[in-house]
């Protein structure tokens, strides 16, 4: 990286690459995130000057952590969704009605994205939080949506971001996520059975405009030896498919 030509877009790289390492660090000094990028303090100071100014950044006894300007904007990027106060709504009375967890996702750049998640008194921790990425062949969101793109766009997709196993039970194989995206269209929702984290099962459906286009995903989930049964395969997909289609008739009648 040290060693690349300094244009315009390569100085833009050097400070995003920087704000990574210090999310990845958790936190960290100029020597730290030197050694972290293998740039030099200087060049990585120069950099956290400008972003500090900005507050991107901020700074206590040397060790920089990322500042709230991108909650700023990353605030702005949620709630300029389309029908996002209705999304919100929706993952709430999902959240409280089933004890569970619940969210929305959306697809960025062939990954999926948590727009917004909500816990109900049941709830278990998954990980999962407002702007956290994954793939999307992962998940029962992230399927709905492929299910609901076009087949070339999900060729991208793939070649892109692969089709990695993170459990024994992921799709691995593009004729298999084509088996599953075509069993998704027929009922209209899917299935993570321990897809993504082991003993957690969800539920989730693709939110679509008038014109066929995903705008993102409704999901439910909860722990495998509580969420199984009826209550998998046809309470939560019910509850699933009637806020979906709540949305997607508001987003009808308000755009």
């Amino acid at each position: 990286m040290a060693n690349k030509p300094k244009t315009g877009a390569r100085t833009t790289e050097t400070s995003l690459a920087i704000v990574d390492a210090i999310r990845e660090l958790r936190g960290g000094t100029i020597d730290e995130i030197s050694e972290h990028l293998g740039l030099s303090p200087s060049t990585v100071h120069r950099h956290l000057v400008t972003l500090r100014e900005h507050n991107y950044v901020v700074q206590s006894d040397g060790t920089y952590r990322i500042g709230l300007q991108f909650l700023t904007v990353g605030g702005h990027a949620q709630r300029a969704t389309t029908a996002y106060p209705m999304i919100k709504e929706k993952v709430d009375v999902l959240a409280a009605e089933t004890g569970e967890r619940a969210q929305f996702i959306v697809e960025e750049a062939g990954e999926r994205v948590y727009l917004y998640t909500e816990v109900g008194q049941s709830a278990v921790q998954t990980g999962a939080h407002i702007g956290r990425r994954g793939p999307l062949h992962t998940s029962a969101a992230g399927k709905s949506i492929l299910a609901n793109t076009s087949p070339e766009r999900v060729d991208e997709i793939v070649a892109t971001h692969g089709l990695h196993g993170v459990s024994e039970n992921t799709i691995t194989t593009r004729a298999e996520l084509e088996e599953e995206c075509e069993r998704i269209r027929e009922r209209g929702y899917a299935f993570n059975r321990q897809e993504t984290t082991e003993g957690v099962h969800a539920v989730g459906a693709a939110v679509t405009n008038s014109a066929g286009e995903v705008i993102g995903a409704l999901s439910v989930s909860g722990p495998a030896h509580r969420v199984k049964g009826e209550q998998l395969t046809e309470e939560l997909p019910e509850r699933v498919l009637s806020a979906v289609n709540e949305l997607e008739l508001y987003i009808e009648h308000s755009i």
